[in-house]
């Protein structure tokens, strides 16, 4: 877990499902980060299983949910990945749209490389993003990123916006 000025980020659980089946079909998501097919509960706790939890145990590292210092409301995730496409672990975020441009995405995602600097000594960072994620784009260029070409994940893939941080 993770504590900052106004945030928590903390690894996400199968109790998480509810907010995790609403981020994930928000018309944002869908558009800038993709269709991770998940309709129900239960395909909502079998995301979180696949993935979150799945990284946590692989690598020690993973998505995690952001929530509100004061609510405890959840309002997005913000975690280190390691896709098998990439050299190197990406940073991910997403945020429900209520809580955009509120410095939250900034606070999360500065933290989160900070904690895997010190407590998992990486040292370089990736981030991809859909060509036209303007939002994403300028926040990965306030974190210090560099725009380095555009690429395909898999043959087939949409191209993204890669992007490198390394100290």
């Amino acid at each position: 877990m993770i504590s900052c000025h106004r945030l928590i980020i903390r690894p996400i659980t199968v109790d998480d499902a509810p907010f995790i089946l609403t981020l994930l079909n928000e018309p944002s998501f869908l558009r800038y980060i993709g269709d991770k097919q998940v309709r129900n509960l239960e395909d909502a706790r079998q995301y979180i299983l696949n993935g979150p939890v799945a990284s946590y145990e692989r690598h020690g590292f993973g998505l995690c949910l952001m929530e509100l210092k004061e609510s405890h409301t959840p309002v997005g995730m913000c975690g280190i990945l390691k896709r098998e496409e990439l050299p190197d672990p990406d940073i991910g975020f997403a945020l429900l749209p209520d809580f955009w441009h509120k410095g939250l995405a900034f606070e999360a995602a500065t933290a989160v490389l900070q904690d895997a600097r010190e407590r998992l000594k990486i040292e370089r960072f990736l981030a991809i993003t859909s060509l036209d994620n303007e939002a994403s784009i300028n926040l990965l260029e306030r974190l210090g990123f560099r725009f380095e070409r555009v690429t395909k994940l898999s043959p087939n893939g949409e191209p993204v916006k890669l992007f490198v941080n390394a100290d």
